[in-house]
């Protein structure tokens, strides 16, 4: 049969009108000019939260200098403050910020979703984060980007009124994306992060969504800040032979402790039991003065090197400027589940790598034949995939943060056999677990998370 040339015609103008009413209307540039504002934003917010995190760090450091009695008084009385201004004024905001957002993406109710990820528990978030460095807690502020990004981009979803639940979930993946993206410049760990960590999943329809506001911040960062590397680049490598004895070892220990942190969060994520219990559950205060007290002793005893992120103290190892106390990862580690208990806004990334910068440090002098520097990076990403039970994520962000390919191979083994020993110590992932206790505090009914 004859094709008629009119119906081709037809055919194709009406397959362009659709184009054009779905790619190029008004209504959906305006949309996504909205959303690629909405990433540059939060890098913006990501990049002066981070100098601002700095200076609250170096701030408590030059203060307590000279005077190793000030952190007794300070830091119960910063953590003290802290509690109290979360469950006063910011109620929602304590926390690291991950489980809140992974919350937001499984509850259908709008209201409670828009509670949770508001401007207001996002503005909470980052003073009261700066705060609790300002006493010496021993947080990062990773995590509270995270919650930070995906409360901007749902409240532009909010204004832009996406019409979908889907498109709405997409916005809280990509905000939280665009923040961990922006936070340590490494848009690549942000992607993997989205889908390893915060949905588990990765739709089709949302990826397009994701992917952008990933791009666009990661750009934004990279105009601002330059080309960086969070840690420096470290040009250590793990010859292959005696050398690998590093990576069960490093798999091992760090997969140990990691399991055993996440799991003590999640017990006290559970509340506590007996009389103490009792007591400091009605007594958040006194129990954030108690938590401030053991952190300053925690302090004490490491010789200052406990409080704060722990950025200076992972990036110093890796450059091999400095040699801390074989205690240093313990201490620290104890430090930072004594912040996260108090009750306190704060994060546990920066926290996590400084421990396990410091478990490859001590762990190198059981393996002579293992460069110091690889055994760091292996004592990293171990200890964090053991934390967050998140294998990938872990690889690709110390790849991403130390711009060290060399030991790829090396650091996927480790991350995956130290995921596989945390699962032993702490069967349910941290993240999913604190989004689930999350969840049932706000009386949402949920199926397992991780």
């Amino acid at each position: 049969m004859e094709r008629r040339p009119y119906l081709i015609d037809g055919r194709r103008a009406r397959v362009l009108r659709v184009m054009r009413y779905r790619y190029a209307s008004p209504r959906m540039l305006r949309r996504n000019a909205l959303f690629w504002g909405g990433a540059i934003l939060v890098a913006g917010i990501a990049i002066v939260f981070a100098w601002a995190a700095n200076e609250a760090t170096h701030l408590f450091g030059r203060a307590i200098a000279g005077r190793p009695w000030l952190p007794f008084i300070v830091s119960p009385l910063g953590l003290a403050v802290s509690v109290w201004l979360t469950r006063t004024v910011f109620p929602g905001a304590q926390g690291s910020g991950i489980p809140q957002t992974i919350a937001a993406l499984h509850i259908d109710e709008a209201p409670l979703v828009d509670r949770i990820l508001s401007l207001r528990i996002a503005a909470g978030k980052v003073c009261l984060t700066l705060l609790g460095l300002l006493c010496g807690a021993s947080i990062g502020r990773e995590g509270p980007t995270v919650q930070i990004g995906a409360a901007v981009m749902h409240t532009l979803g909010r204004w832009a009124r996406t019409p979908s639940l889907e498109l709405q979930r997409a916005l809280i993946l990509a905000g939280g994306a665009a923040g961990i993206a922006a936070a340590f410049n490494t848009p690549l760990a942000g992607i993997v992060f989205a889908i390893e960590e915060l949905s588990r999943s990765f739709e089709s329809r949302t990826s397009g969504v994701v992917l952008t506001a990933v791009i666009v911040a990661g750009a934004t960062s990279l105009a601002v800040l330059g080309n960086y590397t969070y840690f420096g680049t470290a040009s250590a490598a793990l010859p292959f032979g005696v050398a690998w004895f590093a990576v069960p070892l490093c798999s091992v220990a760090g997969g140990l402790l990691g399991g055993l942190f996440s799991r003590a969060l999640i017990l006290a994520a559970d509340g506590w039991t007996g009389a103490f219990g009792r007591f400091f559950g009605r007594r958040p205060v006194a129990f954030a003065v108690a938590c401030g007290l053991a952190l300053a002793a925690l302090g004490a005893a490491s010789g200052g090197t406990t409080y704060g992120t722990g950025y200076e103290q992972a990036r110093a190892l890796i450059a091999g400027t400095a040699h801390l106390p074989a205690v240093f990862a313990i201490l620290k580690l104890l430090a930072t589940v004594v912040s996260y208990v108090s009750g306190i806004p704060g994060g546990i990334f920066a926290p996590a790598l400084a421990v396990g910068a410091g478990i490859g440090a001590t762990l190198a002098q059981l393996v002579p034949s293992a460069p110091v520097g690889a055994m760091i990076l292996l004592g990293m990403v171990a200890y964090f995939s053991g934390v967050v039970q998140a294998p990938i994520t872990a690889a690709v962000i110390v790849l991403e943060m130390t711009d060290n390919q060399t030991v790829t191979v090396a650091l996927m083994a480790t991350s995956a056999l130290a995921f596989a020993v945390s699962r032993v110590v702490c069967p349910h992932a941290l993240y999913g677990a604190l989004a689930e206790r999350f969840l049932l505090a706000q009386k949402v009914r949920v199926d397992r998370l991780d």
